[in-house]
């Protein structure tokens, strides 16, 4: 069997070959991809095309129903084509013709995969450049049989081709597919805790992706499903934005024998076609910090209009990056949870979601969701460059509505950012993988749920704080003589807009002060209305003098109203306090030691539970991991430095030489 997926890959890209000159290097996917979908297809309705031939024949007069469904049967697969023609047979007059007659003879749902690759319109492109022929040619000597090449190996290989293509259009790869190391461990963790019950015979279970790409996730949850239990039945779901991946994942499924109706075209977030199903299993890597402009009315309206009966009930995150709107998402695809009974999510992130946004933010709230109701199960940290298209950190987020009685409450971390394997040969920003060993290593980490160097255990509260917001009185100190603060004064335009008597007895007035500092606002105000006399001092006009001639002191007196002191918004200040601490404990302990007249705002309480302090939720992970790294001995550090200004001069030497 093959399993050299590069060899494979570069044996069918070297079509471009053919390509080169007549069209653009971005056209080139456009061209393969249908062909080797083509030609897998082919390959595989081989061995049955002369039962399928002599059923069209014995079937010309029954209605379609019926025939269509005495040609799956002589197919023994999820599709047919009822044409004699195949990729070596097309002849080489009206290639064009024979070819677009053959692609039509496939089953309904065959034939729509080469509609969202716009194939009609790439057989016109080849036949006007004289290409058609030699192409299709080309594709008829490779062998895609599944003798030759196993569904497995071929989802790589269709992925391998995507990201040649990508790279050759400069589009993003990432966006279409998931490498398969990342792919098998995330399906690894969701589906090892129901090894148990997926193991029983006859068991069906339902899978979902709702950035289905290439059908990566799909095809690895069958897999670990067969190898498993393989009398159990796994039925897939997912939705895809790029056409192209949605073909070749729709042809994927084709192949497999999955009802491929579940696969929907469309963008998930703002046109969910499977609105009201709900699945056991849900996996995802939505792409990274990508924003959701394009989509945010429609999102918006749901949130506004249905709450916590739609998807998005507890808050949105900001514009600017819409992986917690997946995670969401995903949630409400959860089967209603019992002891025994749910769902189980793993999804792909990026670091932002773990803390980006304070306490009430959109993000905030989706974390508090998640952790007040118990959802999360657990967080794996992955090495860096493990993706095609970006080298930055990523998180498995692993959830549960029905975790055993030991996990509950629970959350765990497992720290695998250095559990990886150098490639031998880079692929994008992709220099590391999962090994074998790394893979089994980490899910056993997750299943023994035992504390250990890279995995620690919390209580979901620890990650939550009450956010208090911490005041400090006002005092003012007041210079009426200082020259560069009446210049600033008689410069603003507040002050330009007043009356030119008024302006006379305010400076008039100013003058009159005997004191060239007070410390005290009221005795300022006593004093400066005495100093006016009959002329009233307007309260904005107030506001603009103390704007000019006051600065916080210490020394000075607290401003007060109606007894009360001012907070200064200057020195306003805010003090997390993790849940389940006293604030005002908290606050006598770690505040008022060091600014004593300081006081919590009672006044700012948070909207869900009414006491005071804005509740948020932040999961600093590499902070529960960091381990102190003494700094180099200076000696050490002064012979480096040595050592380099030796190399400066001697260069400088051979420059001057």
């Amino acid at each position: 069997m093959t399993t050299n997926i590069s060899s494979l890959a570069s044996l069918i890209w070297s079509v471009a070959d053919l390509l080169r000159g007549d069209f653009k290097q971005s056209q080139y996917g456009r061209i393969i991809l249908p062909f080797t979908v083509l030609r897998r297809l082919e390959c595989v309705l081989a061995p049955t095309k002369a039962q399928i031939l002599a059923t069209v024949e014995n079937t010309k007069a029954l209605p379609d129903l019926a025939r269509d469904k005495l040609l799956l049967n002589a197919s023994g697969q999820a599709f047919y084509n009822t044409s004699p023609l195949e990729l070596s047979k097309l002849g080489e007059n009206h290639v064009g013709d024979n070819l677009d007659a053959y692609v039509r003879a496939f089953s309904k749902d065959a034939r729509e995969v080469f509609e969202h690759f716009s194939f009609e319109a790439s057989i016109t492109l080849l036949e006007d450049a004289d290409l058609l022929y030699k192409v299709s040619r080309s594709f008829a000597t490779v062998d895609l049989s599944p003798e030759a090449v196993d569904n497995y190996h071929m989802g790589l290989v269709f992925e391998e081709l995507i990201r040649r293509f990508a790279e050759s259009s400069n589009e993003t790869v990432g966006e279409h597919f998931t490498p398969r190391d990342i792919v098998r461990l995330t399906t690894s963790l969701v589906f090892s805790g129901d090894d148990d019950v997926l193991a029983k015979p006859g068991v069906v279970r339902s899978i979902y992706d709702p950035t289905a790409g290439t059908g990566g996730f799909l095809s690895c949850g069958m897999e670990y499903l067969h190898e498993l239990n393989p009398a159990a039945r796994l039925a897939t779901f997912g939705q895809e934005l790029n056409p192209e991946s949605y073909a070749i994942c729709k042809a994927d499924m084709l192949i497999k024998g999955q009802d491929i109706s579940n696969i929907k075209l469309g963008n998930t977030l703002s046109d969910d076609q499977l609105r009201f199903n709900r699945f056991d299993y849900c996996l995802s890597n939505p792409p990274f910090g990508v924003d959701w402009k394009k989509v945010e009315k429609q999102v918006r309206d749901e949130a506004d209009k249905q709450g916590f009966n739609g998807r998005f009930g507890p808050g949105l995150p900001r514009v600017s990056d819409g992986s917690l709107l997946f995670l969401m998402h995903l949630i409400s695809k959860m089967q209603p949870g019992t002891d025994s009974t749910g769902s189980r999510i793993g999804i792909i992130l990026n670091g932002s979601p773990l803390f980006t946004g304070g306490a009430g933010s959109g993000e905030s709230e989706i974390r508090r969701y998640i952790l007040e109701n118990d959802l999360l199960d657990a967080l794996v940290a992955l090495p860096t460059d493990m993706f095609y298209n970006t080298g930055i950190a990523t998180y498995v987020w692993v959830l549960s509505n029905h975790k055993p009685a030991e996990r509950k409450g629970k959350v765990l971390l497992i720290n695998a950012s250095d559990m990886h394997s150098p490639m031998r040969k880079s692929l994008g920003s992709k220099r590391k993988f999962l090994s074998d060993e790394v893979l089994k290593e980490i899910v056993s980490l997750y299943s023994r749920y035992e504390e250990s160097s890279i995995a620690k255990i919390f209580p979901s509260t620890a990650f939550g704080y009450r956010r208090i917001t911490v005041e400090r009185p006002l005092k003012l100190a007041f210079y009426p003589h200082d020259t560069e603060r009446l210049a600033n004064l008689q410069a603003d335009k507040a002050w330009t807009k007043l009356d030119g008597s008024l302006q006379v007895a305010i400076l008039a007035a100013l003058a009159s002060f005997t004191d060239d500092k007070l410390l005290s606002r009221d005795k300022f105000k006593k004093q400066l209305t005495k100093a006016l006399g009959d002329v009233k001092l307007p309260a904005p006009l107030f506001k603009l003098l103390v704007n000019h001639l006051a600065e916080q002191d210490d020394a000075a007196e607290v401003c007060r109203t109606k007894g009360e002191a001012e907070p200064n918004p200057e020195l306003r200040d805010n003090e997390n306090v993790p849940l389940g601490e006293d604030i005002h404990e908290y606050f006598k302990r770690e505040v008022l030691p060091h600014v004593p007249d300081a006081w919590i705002d009672t006044g700012k309480t948070d909207p869900l539970d009414g006491q005071v302090g804005i509740v948020g939720y932040e999961i600093p992970f590499n902070r529960h991991f960091y381990q102190y790294q003494p700094p180099r001995d200076l000696a050490a550090i002064d012979a480096d430095l040595d050592a380099v200004a030796r190399e400066i001069m001697q260069l400088l030497a051979e420059v001057h030489s």
